[in-house]
């Protein structure tokens, strides 16, 4: 009997010694310390690591698409009409870009690179070839005419010559010259005035095999947070970029307490050289991605909003105050001049009058909207797409004839979905990390549990140890023999 009471009080004072140990832990939040300095260990960009090995040359593979408008009536849109266009595509690069140059600076917190980009030619994912035609907005020409429509005389001269040469507002190109260049014969013509005048256009001229600049990342040495984080780009300083060529992304809180590295409530900062600039993402949803789990973020209509909503976007509106409206930007002023106008595909989260100026516009959000998706824990990229538009703000000229009767409209060219999804081999390694971390969060929960499961034993034990002795006295007879 006495074996029996000393095993119930064992069981609460066990009970009790839990769950005070559970609370205390929930609250020093010792194994989610224990956790935050695991990852503190692991997010360094040192030589021999695999943090380094996956920041210098990322395992996932990154493939570019891209999307053309093919103009149906270009005699109409030179008379007045709204022009039709017909999407083709897609046309699929496989893109390599291996860190290269690399120096670290400062003692290791602090390293320097360059980041050359290689497209390669997929034809097995691509809905055509490079030798397709696609008719478009004639960039060069239209160039030219927006430099000079103010100078009545030269304008004259070069209208000339546009018309010596058969140059118009639109022109029909392969798919390869259109992207990686061809000799231009306006250009060509210029360049007799202006040697320093490259005579070759492409969109994506001089991209193939080189790099964007220098670029210089904070390590996650001094403070891991700013793991593969940009420091400076071309000797411009920033401490809110994140390259959206990484596959390692982290937000930038400062907090001295543990907290996963992305949380729904930041803002993701992403910077993109097509765009000239940095934008921000939100978080959206939940998701999973290959088994693991992460957070959704995509840019909200403010990125793109006009002026009156967003006055970040001031800058691009050019001259100053000549904003074209929500869903655009204008590239121009790091576009060597050219009037090119940066948008969502199909004018996703635009003013539906450029989707109205324009037949073949249909803008769908799981198609034509940027998505990022992050492992909050850890913050590496599982699922990316980078969706932008290149537009060419088109309209009548008095001193062209080459433009007729157009009428003023933002021209969609083509668009790109710069697209990465994690790799299995790298799924699965996150997976165990992410299902370890998932024990060592929740062991003080489990303590507590036990502690909870031993008290209801405890309470169990108690009431059946008084049940035996009122069942003895209640069973003996009123009378006795």
């Amino acid at each position: 009997m006495w074996l029996r009471s000393c095993c119930v009080w064992g069981t609460g004072l066990i009970c009790i010694l839990l769950l005070i140990a559970g609370i205390a832990m929930v609250v020093s939040q010792v194994f989610l310390k224990l956790l935050n300095n695991r990852i503190k260990e692991q997010v360094v960009l040192e030589n021999g690591t695999e943090a380094f090995s996956v920041w210098q040359n990322p395992p996932p593979p990154v493939y570019m698409q891209f999307y053309f408008f093919n103009l149906t009536n270009p005699e109409e849109v030179l008379n007045g009409d709204k022009p039709s266009v017909i999407e083709i595509g897609p046309y699929t690069y496989r893109e390599y870009r291996p860190k290269e140059d690399v120096k670290f600076m400062d003692n290791g917190t602090r390293v320097q690179a360059v980041n050359p980009k290689t497209y390669v030619f997929e034809p097995n994912m691509s809905r055509g070839s490079e030798d397709d035609l696609v008719r478009t907005v004639n960039i060069p020409a239209v160039t030219v005419m927006e430099k000079y429509k103010d100078t009545f005389l030269v304008s004259r001269i070069i209208s000339d010559l546009m018309k010596s040469l058969s140059v118009g507002v639109f022109k029909t190109f392969s798919v390869g010259d259109l992207l990686w260049g061809y000799e231009d014969p306006l250009l060509k013509e210029f360049k007799v005035f202006e040697p320093a005048l490259d005579d070759h256009f492409g969109l994506f001229y001089k991209k193939n095999g080189t790099n964007d600049g220098d670029y210089v990342f904070f390590t996650g040495k001094k403070n891991y947070q700013d793991f593969a984080r940009i420091n400076e780009w071309n000797g411009q300083s920033s401490l809110n970029w994140w390259s959206s060529d990484e596959c390692n992304m982290i937000n930038g809180t400062d907090g001295a307490s543990f907290h996963p590295i992305i949380t729904k409530t930041e803002k993701l900062y992403i910077f993109s050289s097509d765009l000239c600039r940095s934008i921000y993402a939100l978080y959206e949803s939940d998701v999973s991605v290959q088994g693991v789990p992460g957070f959704r973020f995509v840019p909200p209509s403010e990125v793109f909003a006009n002026l009156t909503i967003n006055p970040d976007n001031a800058g691009f509106c050019v001259p100053a105050g000549n904003c074209l409206g929500s869903g655009l930007l204008n590239a121009s002023v790091c576009k060597e001049g050219a009037p090119i106008i940066m948008s969502s595909p199909h004018f996703y989260q635009a003013d539906d009058k450029f989707v109205q100026d324009v037949f073949g516009m249909n803008p769908k959000k799981e198609e034509h909207e940027t998505v990022i998706d992050i492992n909050p824990l850890t913050g590496l990229l599982l699922r990316g797409a980078k969706r932008v538009q290149v537009n060419v703000y088109l309209h009548q000229i008095p001193t062209f004839s080459e433009t007729g009767k157009i009428r003023t409209l933002v021209f969609p060219v083509m668009y790109l979905n710069e697209s990465v999804v994690i790799d299995e081999e790298s799924a699965k390694k996150l997976q165990v990390v992410v299902n370890e971390a998932n024990v060592i969060i929740n062991i003080p929960f489990i303590v507590i549990s036990v502690g909870i499961l031993l008290g209801v034993i405890f309470i169990v034990l108690v009431c059946r140890q008084q049940v035996p002795e009122s069942t003895v006295d209640e069973r003996q007879p009123l009378i006795s023999s």
